[in-house]
């Protein structure tokens, strides 16, 4: 359920930051790509609280923390190739 959670507060953040740079003509391609680098730091300080807090391992949390990244910044390329 943490997962989803998370996912979902990506694309969120996702959809803040595409609107915000449409409404200050900010390319989608850019925006794109400082949201990726954004939520792979988001992405990782996640790993981090799963093994340092919850006692997961990282071999346990580093699939995990693939999906979390990866679902959010492949739409992000989907989006930014799409409306750009």
């Amino acid at each position: 359920m943490h997962t989803i959670m998370v996912v979902g507060g990506g694309l969120v953040a996702l959809t803040l930051m595409m609107v915000g740079a449409r409404a200050f003509g900010i390319g989608t391609q850019a925006t794109a790509k400082v949201f990726i680098g954004l939520w792979l730091v988001a992405a990782l300080v996640n790993m981090w609280i799963g093994v340092s807090r919850a006692g997961y391992s990282v071999a346990a949390e580093a699939p995990i923390a693939l999906v979390v990244f990866g679902v959010p910044a492949a739409i992000a390329l989907f989006v930014g190739w799409k409306l750009s």
